[in-house]
C-alpha cells in the first residue's frame, strides 16, 4: 500500500505503508540513534510527533516485551529509509510491522530520509501530515498546515499516569530501599525507574498535577521531575509545584523536568530550530572539563542568560552550547537535559542517579 508524508512548507515524499493504516498529523522531527528504535517509539517525550529515523536499515531485530520505555508506543507515525521484514534476535516476539500495526502506528518507508532530514536541518523542524487514504499532496499539506503544532500545548496530560502507583521491578534485588523518592510523572520513562531502584530507592510514582503538599505529605527523602513531551510553559501548575518545593527536598529533573525546574528558578524556555535528537550528543561537564557522549531527545532548551545569579550553569551542549545541565548555589537541586539512564546507551553519565542519591544521604 503506498503512503505520503506532507510537509507544511509543501514537500512532500511518496513511499510504501507498514505498520496500520490510516492518517495522523504532528511535528517531524529525525533521530540520529544507530540502534533502539523500539525505545525511541515507546519514549512519552515523542508524543505529537512524526519520527524519522536516520539509520537506513530500521527493523532487522524485531521488537520484544523488555526494551519499552512506557506502556506502548507513543509516537505519531514512523518514517525509515528501508524497512526489514526479516528480523533475527532471540528476544524479538514481533516483527516492528505487527509491532506498529497492533498499537495503531503509521509507518511509511522507501524515502528519500536523507533528504528529508536535510530539510528539517535547513529549515527546522514543521508539521506533517502521513497519510494512507489521501493520496493528494496538496490536502495533506493543507492539512499539516492547519494542524496547531506543539508551541502552547500541553501535551503532558496525554502521557502522565492517572493516580499514583509504587514501581514494582521484577529483577530487582531483595535488599531493603535506603530511599524514599516520589516521582512527578511527566511522560515518565521506564529506564528511569529502573535506575532508581537499582540506586536504592523506593520509588512512588504521581500524576504531573498532583500538589507539593500532596507529595511532602508522603514524607520522601527526595523528588524526581521526569522527562515528557512537547512545550514546558503551559504545564504552569507543575512549574508552581516545583517553586513549592524547592529548598523543602533534594530534587533531580531530567529533560522536560530540568525545563519545569528552570521555570521554577526563574528562567525561561526558548524552541529549537531541530531539537537535539539521538545518542550521540557531546556534553561537556564544565566541573572536570569531561566530554560525555550522550542520549537526547528534546526540542525546547532552557535559556542560559535567563537565569538568575542562583543557579549555576553544569553542562553544556558542544554542538551548539545550549544549556544542558544546571544546579542551585544553595539548595540540594540539580537537573540536566539530556538522559543518563539511556538504553541503548550511552552510559557515560550514568553517575547522576547516584549524585541524587549522595544529595539525600547528606
Amino acid at each position: 500500500m503506498k503512503a505520503i508524508l506532507a510537509l507544511a512548507d509543501g514537500t512532500f515524499f511518496e513511499g510504501d505503508q507498514f505498520g496500520a493504516t490510516g492518517e495522523t498529523v504532528g511535528e517531524v522531527v529525525f533521530n540520529t540513534s544507530m540502534t533502539g528504535y523500539q525505545e525511541v517509539l515507546t519514549d512519552p517525550s515523542y508524543k505529537g510527533q512524526i519520527v524519522t529515523m536516520t539509520y537506513p536499515l530500521i527493523g532487522n531485530y524485531g521488537c520484544n516485551e523488555a526494551d519499552v520505555e512506557s506502556i506502548g508506543p507513543q509516537v505519531e507515525g514512523f518514517v525509515v529509509r528501508e524497512y526489514s521484514a526479516y528480523y533475527s534476535n532471540w528476544r524479538s516476539k514481533w516483527s516492528l510491522d505487527s509491532y506498529l500495526a497492533e498499537h495503531d502506528i503509521i509507518g511509511i518507508q522507501g524515502i528519500d530520509t536523507r533528504a528529508l532530514t536535510r530539510r528539517l536541518r535547513v529549515h527546522g523542524v514543521m508539521n506533517g501530515c502521513l497519510s494512507t487514504e489521501d493520496m493528494n499532496p496538496e490536502r495533506l499539506v493543507s492539512k499539516a498546515k492547519a494542524w496547531h503544532g506543539l508551541v502552547g500545548w500541553d501535551l503532558v496530560q496525554r502521557v502522565t499516569c492517572p493516580s499514583s502507583y509504587a514501581w514494582q521491578q521484577p529483577e530487582a534485588n531483595n535488599s531493603r530501599p535506603k530511599y524514599r523518592v516520589v516521582a512527578l510523572d511527566f511522560g515518565i520513562k521506564y529506564n528511569i525507574l529502573r535506575q532508581l531502584t537499582e540506586h536504592g530507592c523506593e520509588v512512588q510514582v504521581v500524576p504531573a498535577s498532583t500538589s507539593a503538599e500532596e507529595i511532602l505529605a508522603a514524607e520522601p527523602d527526595g523528588v524526581f521531575l521526569s522527562n515528557g513531551p512537547g512545550d514546558p510553559m503551559p504545564v504552569d501548575y507543575a512549574i508552581q509545584t516545583i517553586q513549592t518545593l524547592i529548598g523543602k527536598k533534594p530534587l533531580f529533573g531530567i529533560c522536560l523536568g530540568h525545563q519545569l525546574l528552570g521555570l521554577a528558578l526563574g528562567g525561561k524556555t526558548f524552541k529549537l530550530k531541530f531539537g537535539h535528537r539521538g545518542a550521540n550528543q557531546p556534553v561537556k561537564y564544565l566541573e572536570t572539563d569531561r566530554v560525555e557522549i550522550t542520549s537526547q531527545n528534546h526540542g525546547f532548551c532552557v535559556d542560559i542568560d535567563s537565569l538568575p545569579n542562583s543557579v549555576e550553569v553544569t553542562h553544556i551542549n558542544l554542538n551548539d552550547d545550549t544549556l544542558e545541565g544546571i544546579e542551585h548555589r544553595e539548595y540540594p537541586i540539580f537537573s540536566v537535559q539530556y538522559h543518563p539512564e539511556a538504553s541503548p546507551g550511552p552510559h557515560d553519565a550514568s553517575y547522576l542517579f547516584s549524585r541524587f542519591t549522595e544529595m539525600m544521604d547528606s
